[in-house]
């Protein structure tokens, strides 16, 4: 039996230039420190090889620190053998990424740096499909099919790209056959590119990134710890959560006569507040005061998180007269709140229109409650 972990996508040195400095560093760091949650998944889990399936790092100009630091914390434990594979991100066309990394990779670490069979255990060979650029224009994995190898031999492909529409970037010009593992006899295809763990079928999976970095695939960190009996047999593939920070997107849906306090209160996580981000998605109808009330609500829970992002384009204004009376009984102010509501509504206009009426609407509405009597 053979066992190791597969990961991906880790994208050390991310920038994430999006959100507050503070937070900026404390994320790049959580990146950094997967490398270690990974070591020690394995060792828990006894597991002797850990499996790179591309974009280790997130562009082909690393620094050195940041180069260097990350084969550091691959040789702490000399037992757990690396196989780095290059993805799209730090494709085989950076010559100084791989070179620097060559000239200081530790023993306990091979860099897959082209599509030649790698011992990695007796009678184990990975068969890796490094990324000669950014967007290869070929599936690079096909070279598989014809390598031959000794009579039992686990045969451990190590791919990254898109199959089918598995891709973070939209591309589709270097799809990966979905059936490689059975044209190339593989006994596991290892796959990196797509951030959400997904199951291909029972020997080709993606381990998704062991460290969140967008409120897309609404899941944790995790990486895959896979076993195989011998060749031939049906890999036994179990998911392990890594990540130290969670991105969570909150479906908050209102039906307009709830408290809007008690509805965001009960959606809003409890633990791990410092290590979470949040998107907080409303949705529904609502009334305009309970729109302001929601609003201050996120703005009071906010400094709880790591960070909080608060959308509100699919909530519907619920508008009564007393509400437009709040905000002014006649007069200009009045004459467009009235208009806004009524474009909010309007069926001819785009969705976009509408959404920055219902927004000034209730920007309006705010200023007016806030304003002095």
């Amino acid at each position: 039996m053979f066992r190791f972990v597969h990961s991906s996508d880790l994208h050390i040195g991310k920038r994430f230039g999006n959100l507050p400095e503070d937070l900026r560093g404390r994320l790049r760091e959580a990146r950094h420190q997967a490398l270690g949650r990974l070591a020690g998944l394995a060792r828990a889990q006894g597991a002797s090889v850990i499996l790179l399936a591309g974009d280790t790092f997130d562009t082909e100009t690393p620094t050195p620190a940041m180069l260097r630091q990350s084969l550091a914390a691959m040789a702490e434990d000399p037992a757990l053998r690396w196989i780095v594979l290059p993805g799209n991100h730090d494709s085989r066309v950076a010559d100084e990424l791989w070179r620097t990394a060559l000239q200081h990779a530790p023993a306990n670490v091979t860099l897959a740096l082209e599509p030649e069979p790698v011992d990695v255990a007796p009678g184990v060979v990975v068969l890796p499909a490094p990324c000669t650029a950014r967007r290869p224009g070929r599936d690079l994995s096909e070279w598989m099919d014809g390598v031959t190898t000794g009579e039992g031999t686990l045969r451990i492909g190590l791919a990254h790209g898109a199959i089918r529409d598995f891709s973070e970037e939209g591309s589709s010009s270097d799809v990966l056959a979905p059936d490689r593992a059975s044209r190339a006899g593989l006994d596991y295809l290892a796959l990196g590119d797509w951030h959400g763990l997904t199951r291909i079928d029972a020997r080709m999976w993606y381990s998704g990134t062991p460290e969140p970095d967008r409120f897309k695939h609404r899941e944790p960190g995790r990486a895959l710890v896979v076993s195989i009996e011998g060749s031939g047999a049906e890999p036994t593939v179990t998911p392990a959560e890594t990540g130290a920070f969670q991105w969570r997107t909150l479906d908050l849906r209102l039906f307009g006569d709830e408290d809007v306090n008690a509805a965001l209160a009960q959606v809003l996580p409890t633990e791990m507040q410092r290590q979470s981000l949040l998107r907080i998605a409303a949705q529904g109808r609502t009334r305009l005061p309970a729109q302001a009330e929601l609003k201050a609500a996120v703005e009071h829970a906010a400094p709880d998180f790591a960070h909080v992002i608060y959308e509100d384009g699919a909530l519907v204004t619920v508008c009564e007269s007393g509400d437009l009376d709040r905000i002014d009984h006649a007069g200009a102010l009045r004459q467009a709140a009235e208009t806004l509501l009524a474009e909010s509504d309007d069926p001819q206009r785009g969705e976009a229109e509408r959404d920055i009426a219902r927004g000034a609407l209730a920007r309006l509405f705010s200023y007016s409650e806030d304003a002095p009597s």
